[in-house]
């Protein structure tokens, strides 16, 4: 396996106030190989948010160095740096943000027309083919509030992978799901991952991180522990997989 995503000794610092200095993220070092599907968790305030956000540049970390795909994101302009997030990754947030004025089909393709890398005809039949993988096809001429949480969350999937990006990120992705809706969101983006699409998402949650194929734990702006599970198959094995991180977490006093 060949490493997509690396850090080195990366820390963020906030300043709030003349002399109030708010340390988060502190000398964390990260590797994450192409085709992985990655989890953080930690308490609220560990740096996990913070994390992904600085590997993925749309935060501006205070040292160190992060490298995607080979090309070291402190070296980017902010344009570069915006044109990279549009076309090499793909991003999930726990409240999708969908323009109203656009149809879900069109906010779906809007990330493929704006990086200009193909025809706007392959953008419209990957965006079809997406939303038919996800259970969503009957929605293409809604509005956006003619849908359900679990169903925007799957415009958000289609809408990340739209241009085929070599990473995609999630922040909490689930959080404002039911469990149904949950699962079903983690066994559409484990079957992406299935396919070859590198996933690194942060969640409070060990049912969702189960899910995962590794899971690293922040405390006070350091990753402190790992634990492999293996890919998911997706084959009734998510009970014993809970179970086991739960006891996991547990015994490291988490």
């Amino acid at each position: 396996m060949t490493i997509l995503l690396e850090s080195k000794q990366l820390n963020k610092r906030f300043v709030l106030g003349k002399q109030n200095e708010h340390h988060v993220l502190k000398d964390v070092d990260l590797q994450i190989e192409r085709g992985e599907f990655v989890s953080v968790m930690g308490p609220s305030g560990s740096g996990k948010s913070t994390l992904l956000y600085n590997v993925s540049g749309m935060g501006r970390m205070t040292s160190g160095s992060v490298v995607l795909d080979g090309q070291e994101l402190s070296d980017l302009s902010e344009g570069a740096l915006s044109d990279l997030r549009l076309t090499e990754m793909g991003f999930i947030f726990q409240h999708i943000h969908l323009l109203h004025n656009l149809s879900i089909f069109d906010n779906i393709i809007l990330p493929a027309y704006l990086a200009r890398n193909g025809s706007r005809a392959g953008a419209d039949r990957r965006a079809a083919e997406l939303m038919e993988t996800v259970g969503i096809a009957e929605l293409a001429d809604h509005d956006v509030t003619q849908a359900s949480g679990g169903q925007l969350q799957r415009v958000g999937i289609c809408r990340a992978l739209i241009n085929e990006p070599v990473i995609v990120f999630g922040d909490e992705p689930t959080g404002a799901l039911n469990s149904k809706a949950a699962g079903e969101i983690m066994d559409l983006l484990a079957d992406f991952n299935r396919s070859g699409t590198t996933i690194m998402l942060v969640t409070h949650s060990a049912k969702i991180a189960a899910r995962t194929e590794r899971v690293l734990f922040m405390l006070d702006g350091r990753i402190v522990a790992e634990r492999r599970l293996g890919k998911y198959t997706g084959n009734g094995d998510i009970r014993a997989r809970e179970e086991g991180l739960s006891s996991w977490l547990l015994d490291m006093g988490f």
